[in-house]
């Protein structure tokens, strides 16, 4: 499989860095059996990324999804909200007919 493709490079980048890791790992925490399964999961997703294969040429990418824009928990400031109306009751000077 080529790495032309710049997601599955991208894959291929990070398994390396997974490997890497996980031997840091082995070294520090010896023939675990909690070493041998992320041995066997990394070993895994590099044998699942082989058998991509090309993508179909049917298949149209979606738009690449935006980054989630974190939006912190504190109450917004109550001037934000003259003027609103309210969901179910409407605006609170005017009636329903």
């Amino acid at each position: 499989m080529g790495e032309g493709n710049s997601g599955v490079a991208a894959v291929v980048r990070a398994l390396e860095t997974l490997h890497a890791a996980v031997g840091n790992l082995s070294q520090e925490y010896g023939d675990t059996l909690g070493i041998r399964r992320l041995v066997s999961d990394v070993a895994r997703l590099n044998d699942d990324l082989a058998e991509l294969g090309p993508p179909d040429p049917r298949h149209k990418p979606g738009p690449v999804p935006e980054e989630l824009e974190e939006i912190p928990d504190v109450e917004y400031d109550a001037s934000m909200w003259t003027d609103a109306e309210h969901e179910g009751f409407g605006a609170p000077d005017r009636h329903a007919p």
